[in-house]
């Protein structure tokens, strides 16, 4: 019986540039344009330090003056601040034993290789949840959100054509840069229940994209739900409010197979690392030392409580201390909305 090995399934060289292109290919994130990936970015992941700096000119401000034929007017110059984007890097690796392969009569490994796209997809996507989580935990973005789950009168808690408008307008004059909006699968049901979402098939055998209120939603059960109190929270993007990066370092092997003789059946193991970038533009990181938690298993499960992290686990991208407003908030394309659908 001829066992199909790792090493037979895929070429790290190959492997390595078609699995980043194909997560990007899958992400809604970036299909929906929310979610931006430029060279410039690439670069930057790919380059040293593990913060991004990212300065900006400031919008023109100050009173005009009325003409007149004597004197001179007074000058005001432009200001410049800071953006600061943190790098995230990640590893996973999956293995299995030959009995396995043996004793299935297929190939578990050859089934790893082909999901591995997906698993990072998936991954991104909970990183950049924890990085909502965070700036709307911080002290600065309370402007940018909406919570009616409080409201007592009538349906005023519920998420409808009605409330969501009230949540755009946390965008005031630039509510027309919002194009998507992330929520959980309960919440999508129920506005489908009410007639307000509308799906288009891009084409024959292609999954629908589903639309509230011509904005492209996304959805994904990592959201924020609650089946009980039937709390939800969505986030309404515009486009562009992502900055994504996808990094490489010769010294950094993102693809590599491993096989373990001295097992009874031996083992075959693929190791994956990720260096990216999923930063929120107009909201800088402000925490360059960053200290392990022992129950933070995100950032690897160790023990070693206080020890300094090269780089933010999910926990701590929650954390509303690391993360400070720079943009003029309509400057900044997410909002989020928390409501009930019951």
């Amino acid at each position: 019986m001829s066992i199909t090995r790792i090493s037979d399934v895929i070429q790290p060289e190959v492997f390595a540039p078609y699995t980043v292109q194909r997560t990007m290919e899958l992400s809604e994130l970036i299909q929906s344009g929310i979610a931006v990936n430029v060279s410039e970015f690439d670069e930057y992941a790919s380059g040293p330090n593990k913060l991004i700096h990212l300065p900006y000119w400031e919008d023109l401000s100050g009173d005009d003056e009325v003409m007149k034929d004597t004197g001179e007017m007074d000058d005001d110059k432009i200001e410049t601040a800071e953006d600061v984007a943190r790098k995230l890097a990640r590893v996973k690796s999956w293995g299995a034993n030959g009995l396995s392969a043996y004793l299935s009569g297929d190939d578990p490994m050859e089934a790893i290789a082909t999901r591995v796209a997906d698993y990072w997809q998936r991954r991104y996507q909970q990183a950049l949840l924890s990085i909502l989580e965070g700036i709307f935990d911080s002290s600065d973005m309370s402007d940018k959100e909406l919570d009616i789950t409080g409201e007592t009168d009538a349906d005023d808690h519920l998420i409808s054509a009605d409330t969501f408008l009230d949540a755009l307008q946390k965008m005031g004059d630039a509510k027309d840069a919002i194009s998507g909006v992330m929520m959980h699968s309960a919440v999508e049901n129920y506005l489908a229940k009410n007639d307000l979402i509308d799906y288009d098939r891009p084409s024959e055998g292609e999954p629908r994209v589903p639309y509230f209120l011509d904005k492209r939603v996304i959805v994904d059960d990592a959201m924020t739900y609650d089946n009980t109190s039937k709390e939800g929270v969505a986030y309404l993007f515009g486009q562009g409010a992502i900055a994504w990066g996808n990094g490489s370092h010769p010294s950094i092997t993102e693809v590599e197979m491993d096989r373990n003789a001295k097992a009874y059946s031996g083992e075959d193991r693929l190791v994956t690392r990720r260096i990216f970038i999923l930063h929120p533009r107009g909201v800088k990181w402000k925490e360059e030392n960053l200290k392990e938690d022992a129950g933070d298993t995100t950032a690897g499960g160790s023990a070693d409580e206080g020890a300094e992290l090269p780089f933010p686990s999910n926990k701590a991208l929650e954390q509303g201390e690391n993360w400070e407003k720079v943009y003029d908030p309509k400057a900044i394309r997410i909002v989020r909305f928390e409501f009930k659908i019951a």
